[in-house]
């Protein structure tokens, strides 16, 4: 089997993966009556699992001893953010809006990396950036608005921000994640190691102890912590490693949204809007212009 042939079969399965995660957080809180930290808890205590296990797998225990103090305050301080601060969000988001308006408007954070590299990493905002600014941000108002765009009609401003503030989050996380030099793996590991030490701290500050949970919502949490916590992530570098360059794999994922909408429709229940359907496909057209002058972005 070819490099690109492997390439492109790991990013199809990396895209699968990511296909489910909005139907799985949907079900998963219903299962847990809206309880986001006790979903966060669980889901990323599965994916410290997972994600030792592939480190023991490609041999790379030996990498998790060498990382310095410095390193490891960089990982704890990120940890901070993802796990926690983004998944909190972005689960409250999923728990007061449709899960066909969330996860797109949580895709606009590729913009948002564009947009913050110009600051926090000196790049410069080309004329395509600014272009596709304004191709996703028009698809962001749709949604937004359910298509009543004239009247500006906001049908949950709260959840438009969680949801738009997650991609903000994620951005600013993969910048940061850009001066660390290590394995991959190894740095995600240690994020979601010190992010479960906080998140297990902050439940037992607001709690006297953890809530069992039903089977259903236990399918649920290992579920998230395994597909969308860890191996839709492992996937996708393994997809990089093997292609030619990112570009030439990169349009693949975008195609997680789409066939999100069906399992949101299957699973949950979900009457897709025609305004959904809309502002997906200018947020992600935004994207691919973006991308098609910035590939390594």
């Amino acid at each position: 089997m070819t490099s690109y042939r492997k390439a492109i079969i790991y990013a199809l399965l990396a895209m699968l993966c990511w296909s489910t995660v909005a139907a799985a957080f949907k079900k998963t809180l219903f299962y847990l009556h809206q309880n986001t930290l006790l979903m966060l808890l669980y889901s990323s205590a599965v994916s410290c699992i997972i994600l030792f296990i592939v480190l023991y797998k490609r041999d790379r225990l030996e990498s998790l001893k060498t990382s310095a103090g410095k390193q490891l305050f960089f990982s704890a301080a990120l940890g901070m953010v993802n796990p926690v601060l983004y998944y909190l969000v972005l689960f409250k988001a999923y728990a007061i809006l449709p899960g066909q308006e969330a996860q797109p408007l949580n895709y606009t954070w590729p913009i948002v990396f564009s947009v913050l590299a110009v600051p926090i990493l000196k790049q410069r905002m080309t004329r395509f950036t600014w272009i596709s600014l304004l191709i996703s941000f028009s698809g962001v108002l749709i949604i937004a608005t359910r298509g009543h765009v004239q009247k500006l009609h906001f049908t949950n401003i709260q959840g438009v921000l969680l949801a738009v503030g997650s991609s903000l989050l994620w951005a600013l996380y993969w910048i940061f994640q850009l001066r660390d030099k290590r394995d991959a793996v190894v740095k995600l590991f240690y994020n979601f190691l010190f992010g479960f030490v906080y998140i297990l701290t902050l439940y037992f500050i607001l709690h006297s102890r953890i809530e069992g949970i039903s089977l259903f919502a236990w399918i649920g949490c290992i579920w998230i912590g395994i597909f969308e916590m860890g191996l839709a992530f492992i996937f996708w570098l393994r997809a990089i490693e093997y292609a030619p360059n990112v570009s030439s794999v990169g349009h693949i994922v975008y195609l997680s949204p789409f066939i999100s909408l069906i399992f949101l429709a299957v699973i949950v229940g979900e009457a897709i809007h025609v305004s959904s359907v809309i502002g997906l496909i200018l947020i992600i057209g935004g994207i691919l212009l973006q991308r098609k002058s910035q590939p390594e972005l």
